[in-house]
């Protein structure tokens, strides 16, 4: 029984190694096919993420303008800290900080709001992040505000979107705030805020549009071009020296109207359209289906 008992294990069939190659080139095949769906996935619900946020700025905006009579402002310039009356920001024309600061006490945030300029500056707020690009992030250097803050360094939150727009025919004008009745196109056909074009390569560091952070006053971190067309993020040795609008999405970009309302709009935009909507008083209507094409 003993000698049957060995020959059976002998005759015990195995995989040979071209039976072997074949199943992991099998598994390496599936493994290929299954990583692109993840990818797919993943960057949908980063979309969906992403609109949301767009969606909370768009009724932070109503809530501002509901509250005061007009929208947030672009802020003053660069330079200037945020502006404090005693321990209180000020609003509209006299707040020299930008609409992300001024959207704070309307983003569940107000703490940060009356905290002062160190700590407004300093606290990164995930609304003002695109997933699909990168988790909160801040970037710290050398104080360079007239005067200066701190004397020393200073950490800045950053942000993934833009106000519409530098050209300042938009709803977020400098110094000024605008007001609903100023929107003579129609809040439905006019830009406020969207996805702006960044460096890859240079996240992190400091690069010219993304460095300053959400509070900063007018600046290329917080306000973009829509006379140039929108671009998707890239990898290169510059900034986007064009002030555009763009994002880490395939396809297409996620902006919020003056009305509230979420769109896609595709980089292939028509790039006169794409002007139409940030101007407030051209008197061009949008037809939201060609904001795909």
């Amino acid at each position: 029984m003993c000698r049957h008992w060995l020959l059976a294990i002998r005759r015990r069939p195995g995989f040979t190694l071209i039976e072997l190659l074949v199943v992991i080139a099998i598994v390496a095949t599936l493994i290929g096919l299954l990583i692109p769906a993840v990818q797919r996935v993943r960057e949908a619900a980063n979309r969906s993420r992403c609109s949301n946020h767009l969606r909370q700025l768009g009724l932070a905006c109503h809530s501002h303008h509901d509250n005061l009579g007009y929208f947030p402002t672009g802020g003053w310039d660069w330079f200037y800290t945020p502006t404090y009356a005693g321990s209180q920001p000020t609003v509209g024309a006299q707040q020299a900080a930008g609409w992300g600061f001024q959207l704070l006490p309307y983003l569940e945030a107000r703490n940060t709001w009356v905290a002062g300029p160190v700590v407004a500056i300093a606290t990164p707020n995930p609304v003002f992040f695109c997933p699909s690009r990168r988790a909160p992030m801040t970037l710290t250097y050398p104080d360079e505000y007239t005067p200066p803050l701190t004397g020393g360094d200073l950490t800045h939150a950053l942000l993934d979107y833009a106000g519409s727009n530098w050209e300042m025919t938009g709803v977020i004008r400098q110094v000024e705030p605008v007001r609903i009745a100023e929107v003579g196109d129609g809040t439905s056909n006019t830009l406020l805020f969207a996805d702006k074009r960044l460096n890859l390569q240079a996240l992190g560091t400091y690069q010219v549009d993304d460095n300053e952070g959400y509070a900063v006053g007018w600046d290329e971190d917080n306000m973009r071009k829509t006379e140039n067309a929108p671009m998707p993020d890239f990898f290169g040795d510059q900034w986007d020296t064009g002030r555009r609008f763009g994002s880490s999405h395939p396809g297409a970009f996620n902006a919020v109207f003056a009305d509230g309302s979420v769109h896609s709009i595709a980089y292939t935009v028509d790039p006169t359209l794409f002007q139409y909507l940030g101007n407030r008083n051209d008197g061009q209507a949008v037809n939201l289906a060609d904001l795909q094409r």
